[in-house]
């Protein structure tokens, strides 16, 4: 495992210790990992697995308030902690790491530890669901073997990020990972240096590396997308910049777990998957993508009031799709529809159609309230480097317009196009979405 100025081998990794003497004295708690650092979190899950009852993983950019309701949800012993990092309140003990050290005393009698990750998007009070480590690499073939280098642009601790380092670490296959602060372009260097073979990233991520101007600093040949719709503004970009690599986009959730793959270079996924795959069983309800299989986490944590899964086991995705002939396309969030005159809009939608516009990078619908006319949508455009001046840019706010016109519903056509030199992504990943 490579981490800017640190690495170490899965084997040296699996007999190391950081808990600063404490292992012992961790097995059987509910232990949550606060750390800065993915590598120093990804040697906690090494060493806690089979060793906590439980481990509450959580991305660095949770808040205090937070952590201290993911400490309360989960029934955390002990908090895993940087020195001089979280202040945990009185009556949850805790451990500060050390530097990774050779530990050679026996451990603990193996249990099944509990994985407990917070689910994406949270704005309010976190929501955490529970895994097994069983079902968290449930979607992991033999296949993930030593010849392969991952990197991922993802957090190792959200569920994309997750996904792979269980790849390699099973596998026994390197990984490269970056660190909070780490420039883009010095992440790319890196990933080439360590000559990576399988590269993954939500499309978010992977439009930010084709803008860079760093994109040949890689040659992979394997690409990976997921956690948001991958389109042909992606996917055909993606194909010019590295031609020899096969691009697959995962559909995956931390509620629902891996569901499957699209390795045909195709928008949305194939109708015949709603017949069933290997150890998964989708269905649409009202709209909305259901999933069951051995890979969905099993409940929520500390929250009798939310339920996860219907009575037959399946788990709503929230996920919009559309079934158009052969083919299944995702519309959208349903939590994200905008209400523009009564009439329901799903913004990915829209961003679809504009992003088909050839001097258009990327787009992100917003809705402008109006104590007037109701919700508006407005676009904000990034356009790609052949797009022209300025003169050539006010044409393309009535070709875009034209487009949109041409292939959507009047209540679906932007009331207005704006020209921005970048999107704001969250620290997933993914286009952060807000009001204009």
């Amino acid at each position: 495992m490579h981490a800017r100025g640190r690495r170490m081998t899965w084997r040296a990794a699996l007999d190391a210790t950081i808990v600063n003497g404490e292992r012992q004295g961790l097995a059987g708690k509910s232990v949550l990992i606060a750390l800065a650092a993915q590598f120093d979190a990804a040697l906690a899950m090494l060493e806690l697995d089979g060793v906590a009852r439980r481990i509450v993983v959580v991305p660095p950019d949770f808040g205090a308030d937070h952590l201290r309701s993911a400490i309360r949800q989960a029934d955390v012993d002990v908090v895993l902690c940087d020195r001089g990092g979280f202040d945990v309140d009185p009556g949850t003990a805790r451990v500060d790491v050390s530097e990774p050290a050779p530990d050679a005393s026996p451990r603990p009698a193996p249990i099944e530890t509990q994985w407990v990750l917070p689910t994406s998007g949270t704005t309010g009070e976190p929501k955490l669901v529970a895994h097994t480590l069983e079902g968290l690499a449930g979607a992991i073939s033999a296949a993930d073997d030593v010849s392969r280098v991952w990197g991922t642009f993802y957090d190792i601790r959200r569920y994309g990020g997750l996904q792979i380092f269980l790849r390699a670490a099973i596998g026994g296959a390197p990984l490269v990972i970056g660190d909070a602060d780490e420039l883009l372009s010095d992440h790319l260097s890196r990933l080439g240096e360590l000559g990576v073979t399988h590269v993954s990233g939500t499309p978010s991520h992977w439009r930010r590396v084709l803008m860079s101007g760093e994109a040949a600093r890689i040659s992979p040949r394997y690409i990976r997308l997921s956690g948001e719709i991958a389109d042909r503004a992606i996917l055909d970009p993606l194909s010019a910049a590295y031609p020899e690599a096969t691009i697959v986009h995962a559909y995956a959730s931390t509620e629902a777990g891996v569901g499957f793959e699209v390795i045909d270079g195709r928008e949305g996924f194939p109708a015949r998957y709603l017949d069933g795959l290997a150890g998964v069983d989708m269905r649409i309800v009202n709209g909305s993508l259901h999933l069951r299989s051995e890979r969905t986490a099993s409940h929520y944590v500390g929250r009798g009031d939310l339920r996860l899964k219907d009575d037959e086991g399946f788990v709503d995705t929230d996920d919009l799709v559309e079934v158009s002939g052969d083919r299944c396309f995702f519309r959208g969030r349903r939590a994200g529809t905008i209400n523009v005159g009564g009439l329901k809009v799903h913004p990915e939608e829209v961003e679809q159609i504009v992003n088909q516009h050839e001097a258009v990078r990327v787009s992100l619908v917003k809705r402008r309230r109006s104590p007037i006319t109701g919700d508006l949508l407005v676009v904000d455009v990034v356009l790609t480097e052949a797009a022209g001046d300025d003169a050539r840019q006010s044409g393309l706010r009535a070709e875009i317009l034209a487009n949109c016109r041409a292939r959507l519903e009047r209540h679906k056509i932007p009331a207005m196009v704006r020209f921005v030199p970048t999107l704001p992504m969250s620290a997933a990943g993914k286009l952060l979405r807000r009001e204009a």
